[in-house]
């Protein structure tokens, strides 16, 4: 397995530009089966995730053509084979899209319960729920979700009883070919959910609400092929500006949207930095300061997301004073701590849900071990401010969500090298 070496001790300076959203880029993909023309996407970020769905959609029978810029062309006309098997679906939850859309479409899936990172469990009860509600007859047998609807789906009023991400994406987009209107109510509110129904917009679909708490579907006969751009990375770009908070650097961050970022925005501002931005970028200067310690409580959007709350414990352990760093949304999303602890942080556990993190003025390099997506990017913003060399297992986690990472922390002066494996 390929390891990421960080010489710590460097602050952070320079400037650096977001890639295109990963969890925008994979329901995106997934919506691509509701046309019956070609959709162009770009500004697709090159990630591991990204090939295993574009793998996924090839199976399925779509004819996908990839450029030299991540410019990419699903023709799903082609589409024979509606069973998205467990070897390509274990390895991400996002690959469980696919069910709304071939439902839709073709009025039969057959899709593998979903895998992913290890931090607790995410059920897919809600998205079930909603698709036997328009008429989806469901069965699961042997680790697969059978679906049939013997015809077009129908719109249904639908109350999850949790916000969920994926959830409120898949029946989004199965309500775009339903017949009638599809009111979905206590939706989740993300950016990535809105960049989703401005796609299936530019694609035809009739939807109203989305980003808000209520979602309406007017279902249409069919849907048309078009271009469109992802938006940029928040996850990203937070994790760069969080990055360089706990160095005492200085970095800007262009092609984003600052707007879905404010809850990061507020924190680094509370943790010292002063904060500069316009339409598409975000500044951050620490002037060569120490981060003050900062409370996180996660939250659904647009409270602080939980996909950034690892990168933020780690810059609490570097910080001046103590803070309390609690996860409202996963089980098990603490299992870093014991790796950056081995760095010679202090953080102890209350519970499974609550880090109690008591600032260090120095860490120290020591080998570590990746354990899921955003957990693998906090080690490597502890390598950053850690004295001497700190070895970092496992990052294949890191090549899911975070494009040319040694390429782009580069370009802001860390020391990382990547080893590939033999």
């Amino acid at each position: 397995m390929d390891k990421l070496i960080v010489r710590g001790g460097r602050r952070l300076s320079g400037e650096l530009c977001v890639s295109g959203a990963k969890n925008s880029a994979l329901p995106i993909l997934c919506a691509t089966l509701l046309a019956d023309q070609p959709i162009t996407l770009s500004n697709v970020p090159h990630l591991h995730d990204v090939t295993t769905m574009i793998e996924l959609l090839g199976s399925l029978g779509a004819d996908v053509m990839i450029d030299d810029e991540m410019n990419v062309q699903v023709h799903g006309e082609s589409i024979a084979n509606h069973r998205a098997p467990y070897e390509l679906v274990k390895t991400m939850r996002a690959s469980f899209c696919v069910l709304g859309p071939l439902l839709a479409r073709h009025g039969e899936a057959e899709v593998s319960l979903p895998g992913g990172c290890a931090i607790g469990p995410r059920p897919v009860d809600q998205h079930l729920k909603g698709l036997a509600a328009m008429g989806a007859e469901i069965e699961v047998v042997d680790g697969y979700v059978r679906a049939r609807s013997g015809g077009r789906l129908e719109g249904a009023r639908i109350l999850m009883d949790i916000s969920t991400v994926g959830g409120t994406e898949n029946l989004m987009m199965a309500a775009t070919l339903a017949r009638g209107t599809t009111i979905l109510e206590n939706c989740a509110r993300e950016p990535e959910v809105v960049d989703l129904g401005d796609c299936l917009l530019a694609m035809g679909a009739r939807i109203s609400g989305h980003g808000t708490d209520t979602i309406q579907i007017e279902g249409v006969e069919r849907l048309n092929g078009c271009n469109y751009r992802v938006m940029p990375d928040r996850v990203e770009t937070g994790t760069y500006l969080i990055a360089a908070a706990a160095t005492g650097g200085r970095i800007r961050v262009s092609e984003t949207r600052p707007e879905t970022l404010e809850s990061v925005l507020l924190k680094l501002t509370e943790a010292g930095a002063v904060i500069d931005q316009g339409d598409d970028y975000v500044a951050l200067d620490m002037q060569g300061r120490r981060p003050k310690a900062v409370d996180i409580r996660t939250a659904p959007y647009p409270g602080f997301p939980t996909d950034m709350q690892a990168q933020f414990l780690a810059l609490n352990a570097v910080a001046e004073g103590t803070s309390r760093v609690v996860e409202t949304i996963f089980e098990n999303r603490f299992m870093h701590v014991q790796e950056i602890n081995r760095l010679g942080a202090d953080i102890v556990l209350d519970g499974n849900t609550t880090a109690i993190v008591k600032g260090r003025p120095r860490l120290r390099g020591a080998q570590v071990m990746a354990t899921d997506l955003r957990a693998s990017f906090s080690l490597v913003v502890a390598g950053l401010v850690a004295d001497g060399t700190t070895i970092i297992d496992r990052i294949y986690h890191i090549d899911r969500g975070y494009e040319r990472i040694e390429e782009k922390l580069g370009q802001i002066g860390a020391d990382v090298e990547r080893v590939v494996s033999r």
